[in-house]
């Protein structure tokens, strides 16, 4: 029996507020710890204050507990309505992709527009058809119809010492230059990699896949995740 977050529930969340507990819960999950109101604007490319404003309503709705200057975090009530949107997405993403031959850097900005318009009747469908997908193009895991998300153990490609091999499992979805350049390269999730060298002060990885040698570094090694041993 699905624990999915009815259309009724989530009155009256509007698209702002999906987006909010969305991003929040995206923060927690990065940092473990409470999303600062500055983070949080700056994920959603609004003002501080709209933030701080936003995230006075989700405690009034019982969506999140703030205290100023502390930062804000989900109430179960939020989490569940978090991850169901997380599900709608990647859930979307995942139809785009395979379903109708959507290339993976253009997937994202489209699910962002219909995950608050799909009803769980349709979710349900896009499972269905999908054959009930744990992960989305870039290696996302979807949170199942029960809205949990399977334990991963994973660290970013910048983290992977050198001569050290790993299995990539994902990578960010929000930049769509960067999933082009990987794509044009063949470096998809589940592509066995190797740190072979690294330059100092921050410079490049050299990575091999398959037989290919790779300059990869700044943001794209710290947005590729990998688990190490795989």
């Amino acid at each position: 029996m699905t624990t999915s977050v009815s259309p009724a529930e989530r009155s009256p969340a509007s698209e702002a507020v999906e987006n909010y507990v969305k991003a929040i819960y995206s923060l927690q999950a990065r940092h473990g710890e409470a999303a600062s109101t500055t983070l949080l604007a700056a994920r959603l490319e609004v003002s501080p204050a709209s933030a701080s404003a936003m995230a006075k309503r989700l405690a009034e709705m019982g969506l999140a507990r703030h205290r100023p200057y502390h930062g804000v975090t989900l109430t179960p009530a939020g989490e569940k309505l978090a991850l169901e949107v997380i599900r709608h997405h990647r859930l979307l993403e995942t139809y785009l992709a395979e379903a109708l031959g959507m290339p993976w850097d253009r997937v994202h900005a489209e699910a962002e527009v219909l995950e608050h318009h799909i009803s769980e009747s349709l979710e349900n469908l896009i499972a269905e058809k999908l054959g009930d997908p744990t992960r989305d193009p870039h290696g996302d895991p979807i949170p199942d119809r029960g809205l949990t998300l399977p334990a991963e153990d994973s660290i970013t490609l910048a983290d992977l010492e050198t001569g050290r091999s790993a299995r990539f499992t994902r990578v960010s979805d929000s930049d769509p230059e960067m999933l082009r350049y990987l794509a044009e390269r063949g470096i998809l999730p589940g592509a066995k990699l190797t740190v072979e060298d690294r330059q100092p002060f921050g410079g490049p990885l050299s990575v091999r896949v398959g037989d290919d040698l790779h300059a990869l570094g700044g943001r794209l090694v710290e947005s590729m995740r990998v688990a190490p041993g795989e």
